[in-house]
């Protein structure tokens, strides 16, 4: 089958994967969401076109006739149920285990697979062909009398099953006369009854999901949706460390033959931000504390100095970008990019993410830990940097490589990190503080005011003293820069509207960069312009585009970054946490109450 994006993530927090619609796990790296992919089939040869290909993991029917597949019930564990010609069905169930432990979350680099014969006596074949190296070979394998070792790579795993081993090692067709388990993890003995394990960690893990969904406060309407996306968020995070990745892939085109392939296995300030935002809407408070951890480590390390827009998952500052060169890339479109080069950008606005992500904490009563007045003080300093920052030059929130300007965007979160420090001094009692920081904000509202304004064109402008439309002047209303009724802001939303919408989505920018002219929209840019029209009073337009935005998903229930202008197909790295921060938002504005109902 063709490589698409319609995959199923799976997933605890530590490992992850991505199951597609023929029930193959076809993408998880190991040891870490953003280490060498062992099995990488969406970036590698199509199996089903090369009898030769690796890197994935598939339990094959004879004479397949149907194949469906769904999450079990506010989980991430995947049900594919796979019917052949003769009506018998396969059950594969796939999940990664996690639940409460000892004490603590038990959520090992690991992923289950349990095949079941539902009805008749199917004949499967089950082939497990992990690669090392970014796909440069085959990941060479010993085998035990329960257990196929697969070895050579920066990590070695151990498939522990009740199978016959031989059956696995050759490829062989069998019957599947009775359930098969099969254990993917660290290169340990398995020392327990497998199959009553396996299925009480499914068990146990099914009770954790539903807990954590159950005491999510979601909307009234499109709830499905919301959860689905919430715990996909979830599945984003990076729990050791606190780190939020971007995406769970890299190098999927913008849009085809694009070159615009970059590795969002990383942890982006910003997109963190606005996870953790969206997560605190729907409740989850659990997401915010361990990011806030993350950042507390990082603002120790730099000292209020310069912060990256990014850093690895375990704060690894330097991501050298190259390539995966035995890797041909999605549809054969590379370069496949391992690391990312925005790390040495500058990128002014990660100053007021890193404030707005941890205010919340001198005031949310919820938190195990609530912010002291010494880690204000640590704050302080990434205020200043700020502020010393709001009117220079940078790359913008969109990572142009070949340009700099001093962006509105940066500009305003600059304002937003002196803004929110007034607010958090005052909760303290600092009176002092307050009025220092409240001044500083007022001389950046200042400063942007006169120079982001562009009084010949009646609205803001994308950088100072500039012409330049960009997507993200949508959000000086989400943070509080001006209210939505200002008729400077409906001035600038009707610009970037009739400037950027493509039919029913959004450009971030026009004007060529780096790699020429944008050729697919931006998912998240749609959701801003979402909630743009209905804080300017078209809520039926924007429920409307909301609805299409809902169609445009994968059977997952979810999205990736871009999609094409006619919104026939998806690209760009998936699932997107940008693209389920607008869903979660657009769904929580303008859902109706449930006051309404109750």
């Amino acid at each position: 089958m063709t490589q698409t994006l319609d995959l199923f993530p799976i997933g605890n927090c530590a490992a992850s994967g991505l199951i597609d619609r023929a029930g193959r796990l076809a993408w998880a790296c190991a040891p870490r969401v953003d280490g060498d992919p062992m099995f990488c089939a969406l970036l590698g040869d199509d199996p089903d076109a090369n009898p030769d290909a690796h890197g994935f993991w598939d339990v094959q029917v004879e004479n397949q006739a149907h194949v469906a597949q769904s999450y079990l019930r506010n989980t991430p564990v995947l049900c594919t149920e796979i019917t052949d010609a003769d009506g018998a069905v396969v059950q594969i169930i796939d999940f990664c285990p996690r639940y409460r432990q000892f004490g603590r979350i038990y959520r090992p680099l690991a992923i289950i697979r349990l095949v079941r014969p539902l009805v008749g006596t199917p004949k499967i074949r089950i082939r497990a062909r992990p690669m090392v190296n970014w796909g440069e070979r085959p990941a060479e394998r010993t085998t035990g009398s329960n257990h196929i070792r697969f070895v050579g790579g920066e990590t070695t795993l151990r498939l522990t099953t009740d199978a016959p081993v031989s059956h696995i090692t050759a490829e062989r067709l069998f019957r599947l006369e009775q359930p098969v388990a099969m254990f993917l993890g660290p290169d340990e003995g398995f020392d327990a009854d497998l199959a009553a394990t396996c299925e009480r960690m499914l068990g146990e893990t099914t009770a954790y999901w539903r807990g954590w969904v159950r005491n999510l406060a979601v909307p009234l309407e499109w709830q499905e949706a919301v959860i689905r996306a919430a715990i996909t968020l979830k599945l984003c995070a990076h729990e050791e460390t606190g780190a939020i990745v971007a995406a769970l892939t890299t190098s999927i085109p913008e849009h085809a033959e694009s070159g615009r392939n970059w590795d969002y296995r990383y942890c982006w300030l910003r997109d963190a931000y606005y996870v953790v935002q969206a997560l605190n809407r729907l409740g989850a408070a659990d997401m915010l504390e361990n990011y806030l951890g993350y950042l507390r480590n990082l603002i120790d390390r730099t000292r209020g100095g310069h912060v990256q827009p990014l850093y690895g998952v375990g704060m690894e500052p330097a991501l050298t970008e190259h390539f995966a060169e035995h890797l041909p890339g999605y549809r054969g479109m590379g370069p496949v990019r391992i690391g990312n080069q925005a790390h040495e950008h500058l990128q002014h606005d990660v100053y007021g993410q890193i404030i707005l992500s941890t205010v919340q904490a001198f005031f949310d009563e919820r938190l195990l830990r609530p912010a002291t007045v010494e880690d204000f003080r640590a704050l302080e300093r990434v205020g200043e940097r700020a502020f010393e920052m709001h009117d220079k030059p940078d790359a913008s929130l969109w990572e142009f490589r070949g340009r700099e300007s001093i962006h509105t965007y940066s500009a305003v979160m600059c304002w937003a990190a002196c803004d929110r420090l007034g607010n958090a001094a005052a909760k303290l009692g600092l009176t002092d503080r307050a009025d220092y920081w409240n001044a500083r904000a007022a001389q950046v509202r200042t400063a942007i005011e006169t120079r982001a304004w562009n009084p010949k064109l009646g609205r803001f402008a994308a950088t100072f003293e500039g012409e330049e439309l960009d997507a993200s002047l949508l959000q000086l209303v989400d943070v509080r820069f001006v209210s939505p009724d200002d008729p400077r802001m409906a001035a600038t939303i009707a610009a970037v509207e009739k400037g950027l919408r493509r039919g029913p989505y959004m450009l971030r920018y026009a004007i060529p960069d780096d790699f020429g002219e944008p050729k697919t929209a931006f998912n998240f840019c749609t959701f801003w312009l979402i909630e743009a029209l209905h804080l300017s009073g078209r809520s039926d337009e924007a429920r409307q585009l909301f609805e299409e935005m809902l169609e445009r998903r994968t059977a997952a229930g979810l999205l990736s970054e871009d999609i094409a202008f006619d919104g026939a197909e998806l690209w760009g790295n998936y699932p997107q946490t940008y693209s389920l921060v607008g869903l979660i938002n657009c769904a929580t504005m303008l859902s109706r109450p449930w006051s309404s109902v109750r």
